[in-house]
């Protein structure tokens, strides 16, 4: 066996070459960290095996002003060449398992940032999150602290989103139009118009940071519903759940994800009058008083004596409380043959032909629709 000792991209270090193999035997790693909180920068050496939250308690050592307060709070950054985005890293693992070079810089920093949640009733609450644990594990401490208990079946949403950004969400590229491609792409918009789908929804991915995915921490989320398994369970004793529901269920009434009759959208929107006015009152409820874009969807918005049908309906819905008024309106929605469904556009091989035709295809944990 020869043994010499090396110097180079890895720090410095033993090499044993014994029939023909190079055995390197872990010695020590000088990297550059950037204490954040006073912004100074320290060169430090660490063994190759020494784990992450060892290296945090040395840097705490060195630097007695690197942190404040709970110690568990803070951690190492790997930032990105892209600035809002970067990797965590994992505590219980060891400095040698990300392949860090000598000289390779890390941030120490404090993990805990507070996060803007809007809800789906527009109110935004800030919630204080670990920023290097997964969207999962972040969704779960949002519902926690806002009284959710079913947080497997919500998600968080990147709004307003730019061209470029719903062109990665899509499920169909665009690619150089042809002929035949231009007129598939007309009845792609056909169908995009139908029903909507989740091309125009980022959803954040469970299994990654909110940094792995580029979310700055001035960014607003949205939590919405994305799944729909325990809706029967949810009824008036769980108001901040049922609200929430409501809510989602209302703007897909409104914007047309669920196609309803004439019948059926006159008779939800006396539901939300209801919810919203209290008890019919001949004396104030008159036409003019509803805002019908806010009711109905927007084919039904013309409808001759549209405000009179609803009132109508309406009258038959004295006594009926707010909380009530919810759950009926979710509960006549949970009907609907659209409810829980999530629609992609995707492209279908023809019968017998050599040949793929723009779909619908949607999906639900119990069935699936195309069109």
């Amino acid at each position: 066996a020869v043994v010499s000792t090396q110097s180079g991209h890895y720090g410095r270090g033993i090499q044993i070459l014994f029939e023909g193999y190079v055995i390197r035997m872990s010695s020590f790693l000088s990297l550059r960290i950037h204490i954040v909180k006073n912004g100074n920068i320290k060169t430090i050496q660490f063994k190759y095996n020494t784990l992450v939250s060892e290296a945090c308690q040395i840097i705490r050592e060195r630097e007695p002003g690197a942190s404040q307060g709970d110690g568990s709070e803070y951690g190492l950054f790997r930032p990105d060449e892209d600035v809002k985005k970067g990797t965590w890293l994992d505590p219980r693992r060891a400095l040698e398992y990300y392949l860090l070079r000598a000289g390779d810089q890390l941030e120490y920093r404090k993990k805990i940032r507070p996060l803007r949640v809007k809800m789906l009733d527009e109110s935004i609450k800030t919630v204080l999150v670990d920023d290097s644990h997964n969207v999962k594990d972040i969704i779960k401490s949002i519902c926690e602290r806002i009284g959710i208990n079913n947080p497997d079946e919500f998600s968080l949403v990147v709004e307003n989103l730019q061209e470029d950004d719903k062109a990665k969400t899509a499920t169909l590229k665009r690619d150089k139009p042809s002929g035949l491609q231009e007129r598939d792409r007309k009845k792609m918009e056909t169908l995009r118009r139908k029903l909507h789908t989740d091309d125009d929804i980022l959803w954040l991915n469970h299994d990654k940071s909110l940094r792995e995915q580029g979310v700055p921490e001035d960014q607003i989320l949205l939590l919405r519903k994305k799944l729909f398994f325990s809706d029967i369970n949810v009824d008036t004793h769980d108001p901040v759940q049922l609200n929430l529901m409501y809510i989602q269920d209302h703007t897909c009434v409104i914007n047309g994800t669920h196609k309803i009759t004439l019948d059926e959208a006159i008779h939800l929107a006396a539901i939300r009058v209801q919810i919203q006015f209290g008890n019919h009152d001949e004396s104030k409820h008159k036409k003019g008083f509803l805002e019908v874009k806010d009711l109905m969807p927007v084919e039904y918005r013309k409808v001759r004596d549209i405000e009179k049908k609803i009132f109508a309906e309406h009258r038959k819905l004295m006594g009926l409380t707010e909380l009530n008024g919810k759950l009926r309106y979710i509960q006549y929605c949970r009907q609907l043959k659209t409810y829980g469904v999530t629609f992609f556009l995707v492209k279908e091989k023809m019968k017998g032909k050599n040949k793929l035709v723009p779909r619908l295809l949607g999906l639900r944990y119990d069935t699936h629709a195309r069109a």
